[in-house]
Formats: structure tokens, C-alpha cells, sequence
């Protein structure tokens, strides 16, 4: 399984400019350790801290990405990992019309920024979000399962769906925050990294 160094670089890989606090959350080390390691990747090069948020340097990501291989190798064998990932990008699918649900709406059969005045229809696409995580729970818990690091994200997934269904929407799509959907654009990248899959566009 991957080491603690390379398991910072992958959390800083996925949060993609994020500070010590979030990064430690992310990849389930004490915050002390993870700024230490951090301080040493700077001080080396591998690592850039703009303003204290990171992200990897070139050579970094590409010598990391080329060690996945053998950091996840265990896992990308592991049948039951493999049909947990594949369930997860047949729901991710469902998850993006959501997601462009929310985003947009069809006025006159032209498809519009949603402006959100119209709290039907945005209730409606709430409900479907529900439906979605109902789907992905057992995915993510077969996925935690043979890695329990990753129970990280039905956390995060959950509490962004019940603050979105309590209210505030924000908690859909929003990026300044971890929104359902930035969550999970998070899990998916976390995902594709361990198995060596590309994301499609």
C-alpha cells in the first residue's frame, strides 16, 4: 500500500491547491504530520506552497503517478474493489445529470443558467440527489471496505446532502465549500488515481 510520503502527494494531487488542515483530512494523518512532511517537500522542491495552500511540482506529479502502479497494486487486483469502482462510474453518470440538472434549466427548449428562482423545480433535483446517494452508500462502503480510508468521503457526501435538503443549496455545487458535488469530483479523482483510469471528458 502506498506510503505516507506518496499518500501526502496524493492528497495534495487531489485537493489540488489546499492547505495542510484540508490535506490531512483527506488522506486520515494528524494535521502535525502532515504539515512536517509538507515543510520538508517545500524545502525540497517537490512540493509548492502558494500562501499555504500546496500543490506538486511537475516532476512530482509525474514521478508519483509512475509509482501508482506499485502503490495500488493490491487494490487494482482486488475483484471486489474493482466492481465496487465500476459501480461507481455507472451512478457517477447519473450524478452529472444531476449535477447539469442543477445547473441549468430549459427555458423555451434552450437550456439556461438556473438562477434558482424556481424552488420546485430545485427541490426536485434535491430529491433526485438523495436517490443517487442511496445508489453510491453501498458502493462506498464496498470501496472503504478494502480501504477505510476512504470512508472519508460517504462522511463528507452525506453531510453536504442533508445541509443541501435542510436548506442550503449551497451545499449542492458550490466549490468555495465541500459540496456534494465537489466531494465527490474529489472521491472520483481519488478513484481514477488508484485505478489508473482516466477521467472522461
Amino acid at each position: 500500500m502506498i506510503d505516507e510520503r506518496d499518500l501526502i502527494f496524493h492528497g495534495v494531487a487531489i485537493k489540488r491547491h489546499a492547505g495542510a488542515r484540508a490535506i490531512a483530512e483527506l488522506v486520515g494523518l494528524p494535521e502535525p504530520r502532515v504539515s512536517a512532511l509538507l515543510a520538508d517537500a517545500v524545502a525540497s522542491g517537490r512540493v509548492v506552497d502558494t500562501s499555504g495552500a500546496f500543490i506538486l511540482a511537475p516532476l512530482t506529479r509525474v514521478a508519483l503517478e509512475a509509482r501508482y502502479g506499485l502503490h495500488f497494486a493490491e487494490l487494482r487486483a482486488n475483484k471486489g474493489f474493482e466492481a465496487a469502482y465500476l459501480a461507481f462510474e455507472r451512478v457517477n453518470k447519473s450524478l452529472k445529470q444531476v449535477i447539469t440538472d442543477w445547473q441549468t434549466i430549459s427555458i423555451g427548449g434552450n437550456k439556461v443558467a438556473n438562477d434558482h428562482s424556481d424552488r420546485a423545480h430545485d427541490e426536485a433535483v434535491i430529491d433526485r440527489l438523495g436517490e443517487v446517494h442511496e445508489q453510491v452508500e453501498p458502493i462506498l462502503a464496498a470501496l472503504a471496505a478494502q480501504w477505510p480510508r476512504l470512508t472519508f468521503y460517504a462522511d463528507k457526501l452525506l453531510a453536504a446532502l442533508e445541509a443541501a435538503e435542510d436548506g442550503d443549496h449551497e451545499w449542492v455545487s458550490d466549490i468555495r465549500r465541500d459540496s456534494y458535488h465537489t466531494v465527490w469530483f474529489e472521491l472520483h479523482e481519488d478513484l481514477l488515481r488508484i485505478m489508473g483510469r482516466v477521467r472522461e471528458e
